[in-house]
């Protein structure tokens, strides 16, 4: 059974769900702009080989919202202390996207992590001069960024979806008709349901699982990956090739647009050069885009169990 905890300590301030068993633990670190409960669609069957901690990531959810703190280092930390206090032992650590950034920052700094689990974190595209081309950048890191100059609105999750980049998918002619009516009715429901996940009839049920959290999401966070900051300065590659915990890497599929926007975490190249840094890396891969335990949870739930016997 599911229960919802506070952690805080010495300014640390972390909200985590738990389902508590005697097995292995495994901590869950969510994509940028949802929140933990991005994976209660398989938490419950995990829990049928771990101790499962989902973890709302500073910026998110319930936890700490401190536009200071929101980069790797603090938070990073602010999950190790959480490791060694709540947790008590070694850990299975897996982290989705911007989650897996902070699961390896933590895989890398300390003898915590029995196995490291990365979601299709984006490793090399969302630092330097790269992000600029990637997904992330063009999407939500930039409409967080015009959202946080503006004044006339205050709700993000609707300024979102107004704003996201999936509108370019739509056909020419019919694309502002069709914007038109759906924008209208995100805006009425997220005036109806403020506190609820949004939810836009005809929209993809896919995508809709970008915004579950949404409405706790701060987007000064998303700031820090369009200027930069989140990283700290701290290069990738001394992150990966200070990992020395078995690792796998859940690899999504690879897309570029026509213009060379990478519509991926990272590419080809990228994954590459994980794996030659990491000392003991597995690849799997889904053929799926970039959630991978929302677009292949069955796949993704055996991967896992199989990891622990």
């Amino acid at each position: 059974m599911i229960a919802e905890h506070r952690y805080q300590k010495q300014g640390i301030e972390l909200h985590y769900y738990e389902i508590r068993t005697s097995l292995q633990p495994l901590v869950l670190l969510h994509a940028q702009g949802v929140d933990a409960t991005s994976f209660e669609n398989v938490w419950n069957h995990l829990s049928q080989k771990y101790h499962i901690y989902a973890i709302d990531c500073y910026g998110h959810g319930k936890s700490l919202h401190d536009p200071s703190q929101y980069n790797l280092a603090d938070i990073g930390d602010a999950l190790t202390s959480f490791i060694k206090d709540v947790v008590k032992e070694n850990v299975f650590l897996l982290g989705h996207s911007s989650g897996g950034l902070l699961a390896a920052y933590i895989a890398s700094r300390t003898d915590l992590c029995d196995y490291l689990i990365l979601e299709d974190p984006p490793f090399f595209s969302s630092q330097g001069e790269r992000r600029k081309s990637s997904y992330n950048y063009i999407d939500l890191s930039s409409v967080c960024h015009s959202f946080i100059k503006q004044s006339e609105s205050q709700d993000f999750v609707s300024y979102y979806f107004s704003n996201q980049y999936a509108w370019n998918y739509f056909p020419d002619k019919s694309r502002e008709r069709i914007k038109g009516k759906l924008v209208a009715m995100a805006a009425k429901y997220r005036r109806k349901y403020p506190d609820k996940n949004l939810k836009v009839m005809f929209w993809p049920k896919a995508a809709l699982s970008a915004f579950q959290g949404m409405n706790r999401y701060d987007p000064f966070f998303g700031e820090t990956f369009y200027n930069d900051s989140f990283h700290c300065g701290i290069p990738h590659e001394d992150i990966l090739g200070n990992i020395k915990c078995k690792t796998l890497f859940m690899k999504a599929q690879t897309h570029h647009s026509e213009d060379g926007i990478l519509m991926a975490a990272l590419g080809e190249e990228d994954l590459e050069r994980v794996t030659g840094l990491v000392t003991d890396c597995h690849i799997v891969r889904f053929d799926c885009g970039h959630g991978i335990h929302l677009e292949k949870p069955k796949a993704f739930i055996k991967c896992l169990m199989e990891l622990h016997p």
